[in-house]
């Protein structure tokens, strides 16, 4: 059962204080394996998928039947730093979009069996631009945790969750450059398609806002340099940890988000898989960090959780070959 977020301390609290995978159900879905219709690991990645997955769900022969995507859109106040090849009116047309099941995230959800929630927060309000002071205060950030938090269905069995935010692939490349250290070019990309001279002006603004936010603690990182969808992001990820719901992934910005969880607590992602390695260059030296290896690289980089979504069959179909497949004994087939 989930806490009621008072303030931020009660968030940490929940995260640190998560409880990991069962064991047992661990061991049995390894003995499982161990006797299934195949030769040792013929699935390859599928079988530590599955295990995985039923150690989350404490349940050796698990299944996934109500997977939930969740959609989270907000403005930036940076974009007035001109970050982005498009206004952010831009952000309140696409989440009409989503209710109305016209975005590719509505058609990937549909084919995954995903119920799909949209949760757009104060749009009208954007947040402040990073380079002049932090963009978030600490109750506007304890506000946008949790709107994550309370968006999470208990009852769900896979979470994947995405995003929507004209200019929020600047934000994002501020938290990894804030988190991980280097350059700011090494974090940022061309996002929505920039060009030279917009990745010029991009990287500078990143390098701005690190240089005024220095801090080793991930949510204060997320308070200054993040966005109100990122920090939902990174509520509803935590919020699946304490409610040992697994979670995929989507891509850089959701990548970001649930970075600063990790930075909180070493053990925040334990429940969480990389869905895709998206085509904004720096997804992969993120996840490198994270230690997530990604389960499709198909040069996506749309965001809105489309990757994360597509991947659900990945794990599905590794599921479904765990706990529906016969056992040696069951088959009557010789095992030597």
């Amino acid at each position: 059962m989930l806490p009621d977020l008072t303030d931020l301390n009660t968030f940490r609290d929940a995260l640190t204080n998560a409880r990991g995978p069962d064991e047992l159900a661990v061991q049995g879905a390894t003995e499982r394996n161990g006797q299934l219709t195949k030769p040792p690991g013929a699935l390859g990645r599928l079988e530590d998928l599955a295990i995985w997955y039923a150690g989350w769900r404490g349940d050796a022969r698990p299944q996934i039947t109500a997977p939930q995507v969740i959609v989270f859109a907000g403005n930036h106040g940076v974009t007035a730093q001109g970050v982005s090849a498009f206004p952010p009116e831009v952000t309140v047309q696409m989440v009409m979009n989503f209710e109305h099941g016209g975005a590719a995230i509505n058609q990937l959800a549909k084919s995954a069996g995903a119920k799909m929630n949209v949760h757009a927060l104060d749009l009208d309000r954007p947040t402040s631009d990073f380079t002049q002071g932090p963009a978030m205060s600490e109750d506007e950030l304890l506000i946008a945790l949790r709107a994550g938090w309370q968006a999470v269905d208990p009852q769900s069995d896979l979470l994947v969750v995405g995003e929507m935010g004209i200019g929020n692939t600047t934000p994002a490349a501020a938290i990894a450059c804030a988190l991980f250290g280097g350059e700011a070019a090494d974090w940022t990309g061309r996002g929505t398609g920039v060009d030279d001279a917009g990745l010029a002006n991009k990287t500078r603004v990143v390098a701005e806002g690190v240089a005024l936010h220095t801090s080793d603690d991930g949510l204060e990182i997320l308070r200054c340099l993040g966005g109100r969808e990122i920090a939902a992001m990174a509520g509803a990820i935590a919020a699946a940890r304490v409610l040992r719901i697994p979670v995929i992934l989507d891509g850089f910005i959701c990548s970001a988000a649930a970075a600063c969880l990790a930075r909180m607590s070493p053990g925040a992602l334990d429940h969480a898989v990389a869905g895709h390695q998206s085509a904004e260059g720096a997804h992969g030296a993120v996840l490198t960090k994270l230690g997530k290896e990604p389960l499709l690289n198909l040069g996506l980089r749309l965001g809105e959780g489309s990757g994360g979504a597509l991947a659900i069959n990945i794990l599905k179909s590794a599921v479904a070959c765990h706990s529906g497949m016969a056992t040696f004994a069951e088959a009557g087939v010789s095992d030597s």
